[in-house]
């Protein structure tokens, strides 16, 4: 019997755009500080106020007074940490869509092609499946009105809309002579932030993209559906964590929770000692204690490396691939009214045994490197892994210990390669899991490229899942053209 999980505090933690772990506060914070800090603080201010006005009366253009504000509060954040920065209100209402796991739209995968909208993939059961929009369609224009110009993120949100409103989108199919009218009236699309099937005859497969709202829900449901296809016969779970940037810290814990029966399974610590929290598993395993591989690499981040550092710390599951992105800190979300949100990091979080994986990430159980196609191989080698690590401003790991003398301070190297093939069959960290878990595994493959190389690409956007800014996924090497989003 599934059981549901209920948690007593909503945070997120991902990498850095959605991702970050994040506690929505309404509340007004008092400090007290001594009249000589206060008078300070206040020079300070009158420094910055300054500054504004020589700005505004002297600069060769006429600026923009919300710009620079805005400009402004974000340059004090992202100077503390890379993960602290100013949502402007569309960006936070992005981020509510991302987190929420649906929106009103019409239901289609769509990417940036010459200057046109690409569809990648109809979601199944939507207003855009239901209409007949195949993939590699081309749109052209969205209610009569060209899409040359526009970015895809601007495409996106004209696509988008509120529920049972009409649009008119022009397409271009190969084989068609001439663009044709669609009308698609849109519905309330759900992204199902996990994808399943059953590897051979006795492995249940899971793929958990992003930690959304739907995200345990979906998985739960995958679970139930394969357990009942494979029946007896099943013989392992792999839980697919590669290139998930994050997401719900709730859903992480949920997920964690449902193959654990006791213990902790994340610390989260702030600046004071009360501010700790401890999120402790509940009886249950909804595998009945069957073998469990969790496959990461250098594109699994926060959340990811919430349920992955749990796993592995209880012995509950072998950890395979490559090691993950290294973010250990936790973000707040403030909301500002009318003015978007704050985005501020104010704790780290520790895996049950009270290990910080911050810029260093999780050492897999078993190294299994991807093999790079050739034409990717050059292309990685003289670059270095884009994990936490590298990231300017990063918090520093609080397990390291200074330089004393001779004694040199452990260095801190996070992220790999992010790099998976699309097809199951090449994939060599999958096809070790699968040979793991049916008992038949020999010694690892060593692939020609080191664990240590970059991401070769970025993940690509999974069911629907529209990143909620550019920085939401971990490895930083971009496609031709944009990344995949819903609509």
């Amino acid at each position: 019997m599934m059981r549901k999980t209920d948690y007593a505090f909503w945070t997120f933690l991902t990498l850095a755009g959605l991702a970050g772990a994040t506690t929505v506060l309404n509340v007004t914070q008092t400090f007290s500080a001594t009249p000589s800090q206060n008078s300070e603080l206040y020079r300070q201010l009158d420094l910055f106020g300054d500054v504004l006005e020589r700005v505004r009366s002297d600069y060769v253009e006429k600026p923009d007074d919300t710009q620079l504000i805005e400009s402004a509060i974000n340059g004090m954040l992202s100077s503390l940490d890379p993960h602290s920065s100013y949502m402007s209100p569309k960006s936070f209402r992005d981020m509510q869509v991302q987190t929420r796991g649906e929106f009103g739209g019409l239901g289609i995968e769509v990417t940036m092609e010459n200057g046109v909208i690409k569809v990648v993939s109809p979601i199944d059961d939507t207003p855009a499946a239901k209409a007949g929009l195949l993939a590699n369609d081309l749109i052209t224009h969205l209610d009569n009105e060209q899409i040359s110009g526009l970015t895809l993120e601007q495409a996106v949100e004209k696509m988008r809309g509120p529920v049972n409103t009409p649009i008119t989108l022009t397409i271009v199919r190969k084989g068609k002579d001439e663009p044709f009218d669609v009308k698609v009236v849109r519905d309330v699309i759900r992204i199902n932030a996990v994808k399943s099937r059953v590897e051979g005859d006795d492995i249940a497969y899971i793929k958990v993209t992003t930690f959304n709202e739907q995200t345990h829900a979906n998985m739960i449901k995958a679970m139930e559906v394969m357990n009942k296809q494979l029946g007896p016969k099943i013989k392992g779970y792999v839980i697919d964590l590669r290139n998930n940037p994050g997401g719900l810290l709730d859903q992480a814990i949920a997920v964690s929770d449902d193959f654990l029966e006791r213990g902790a399974i994340v610390l989260t610590k702030g600046r004071n000692n009360e501010e700790t929290q401890r999120a402790n598993a509940r009886p249950g395993d909804v595998t009945e204690g069957k073998k469990i591989a969790v496959l990461i690499n250098g594109g699994s981040a926060s959340a990811s490396e919430i349920v992955a550092g749990a796993l592995q710390d209880h012995k509950r599951a072998t950890i395979i691939g490559t090691r993950s992105f290294g973010k250990g800190s936790v973000q707040t979300i403030i909301p500002l009214g009318a003015n978007g949100a704050i985005r501020l990091t104010t704790a780290r979080y520790y895996t049950p045994s009270n290990r910080s994986i911050q810029a260093k990430g999780i050492e897999p159980d078993i190294l299994v490197e991807e093999e790079l196609p050739d034409d990717l191989k050059s292309k990685m080698a003289a670059e270095k892994p884009r994990g936490e690590a590298s990231l300017r401003g990063h918090l520093k790991n609080p397990d390291g210990t200074e330089k004393e003398g001779a004694e040199k301070k452990e260095e801190e190297v996070s992220g790999s390669s992010s790099y998976v093939p699309k097809e199951p069959e090449k994939d060599t960290q999958l096809q070790y899991a699968l040979s793991f878990l049916r008992g038949t595994a020999k010694e690892p493959p060593s692939a020609s490229s080191n664990s240590s190389s970059p991401a070769a690409t970025p993940a690509p956007a999974t069911d629907g899942a529209a990143p909620a800014t550019p920085e939401a996924k971990p490895d930083e090497a971009k496609p031709e053209g944009d990344k995949p989003q819903a609509n």
